[in-house]
């Protein structure tokens, strides 16, 4: 949605490595934001974003009008993904999903796209653009590229221009925690690792308002019960100085370690 920064260049150079040709959309998209206040307010630096896609070697820049989207109205229908689009940002934010799934499937009806490429930044948002692939059947690959982060760790986002030099600091707490739940992963629970990372939260609630911070099965956003499915991922939402960012992380619990180093191992020999 622009304001674009090196996360989003970061798509832009793994497109390049695997597309022949590279197109970028700029879109602000009016149907995903619940609150219309966060829609002013969002940032539009248009002519900055050319200048670095250009420098990062985009092929073209796509920028349409909301007309020229909803051509016929930009009304977005519902979406019901189950726990992909109940949970989390779908609960926190309502409608937001049905505008995402809306405005992607326009965009890859108008580009034609053979592959598209979304930061898991915004995992929930990724795991329900590939449940939108294989429910309407479109012969696209959906690929996920890694978080890009500050030299502190704070994932990087458009609204963190809108935070002081304080909240930058105040935001390190949702990486720092996504971190300190990995640690904790390899000899705790996953109910056990939770209630010790929301304890934190509370004794920080003056600086930061948490919104939700979860364990969850990747595949599916179900909470997690055990270590003994794999694949998992922590989930946060917060509030800082009246911005809300979201993170998120693998977890990687000790028995799945192990099981690798033993792979490994195996492998050597």
């Amino acid at each position: 949605m622009g304001a674009l920064h090196v996360g989003h260049l970061s798509l832009i150079q793994t497109s390049k490595q695997k597309s022949e040709q590279t197109v970028c959309s700029i879109f602000v998209n009016p149907t995903q934001f619940n609150d219309p206040s966060d829609l002013i307010a969002y940032p539009r630096p248009l002519e900055r974003d050319l200048e670095m896609l250009a420098g990062a070697g985009c092929d073209f820049a796509f920028i349409p009008t909301v007309e020229e989207i909803y051509p016929h109205g930009s009304s977005a229908p519902p979406v019901d993904y189950g726990m992909l689009t109940d949970k989390y940002e779908g609960a926190s934010r309502p409608g937001h999903f049905n505008g995402v799934v809306q405005v992607v499937g326009r965009l890859l009806d108008i580009v034609e796209a053979d592959m598209a490429f979304f930061g898991e930044k915004d995992f929930q948002q990724l795991a329900v653009i590939r449940e939108m692939v294989v429910r309407q059947k479109r012969e696209v690959k959906i690929i996920g590229c890694p978080i890009v982060r500050s030299e502190d760790g704070l994932a990087l986002s458009s609204r963190n221009t809108r935070l002081s030099t304080n909240g930058l600091k105040v935001a390190l707490e949702l990486s720092q925690s996504l971190n300190r739940a990995q640690e904790l992963a390899l000899t705790m629970t996953p109910a056990v690792v939770k209630e010790q990372i929301l304890a934190r939260y509370k004794l920080l609630r003056e600086d930061i308002d948490l919104e939700y911070f979860d364990i969850v099965e990747s595949k599916t956003l179900a909470g997690a019960i055990s270590w003994e499915t794999g694949g998992f991922r922590a989930l946060v939402a917060a509030w800082v100085e009246g911005i809300r960012l979201i993170d998120n992380c693998e977890i990687v619990p000790r028995k799945i370690e192990l099981a690798q180093d033993q792979q490994n191992r195996a492998a050597k020999v």
